[in-house]
């Protein structure tokens, strides 16, 4: 049966949320860089929007850690959508213009 969500596991769920939620945000800011070329344009619009793309993602993942059944849980599947989102970015040749 599954167990009700309770906050007995908060400090284990909010650490994953901070830790592998920021690396989550700078890979989607990074796969969002990739994939609109800014290149070493920063201070361009796109380059503006790929750096504040990360408190947004950073924040929702933040706030929606606590949503996981366990701490374990919580650092697997942030983990794994970490493991997916660097694959992308860092895939050497794949979506850079």
């Amino acid at each position: 049966m599954n167990k009700p969500l309770s906050s007995k596991d908060w400090f284990g769920k909010s650490s994953a949320g901070l830790i592998l939620g920021f690396t989550l945000a700078l890979g989607a800011a990074g796969l969002f860089q990739r994939l609109a070329g800014v290149g070493d344009t920063f201070f361009s619009t796109k380059g503006q929007f790929a750096m504040w793309l990360m408190s947004p993602v950073w924040a929702l993942t933040l706030s929606f850690c606590f949503m996981f059944r366990s701490t374990a849980r919580a650092w697997c599947w942030l983990a794994i959508a970490n493991l997916a989102i660097w694959a992308i970015v860092l895939l050497p040749g794949g979506s850079h213009p």
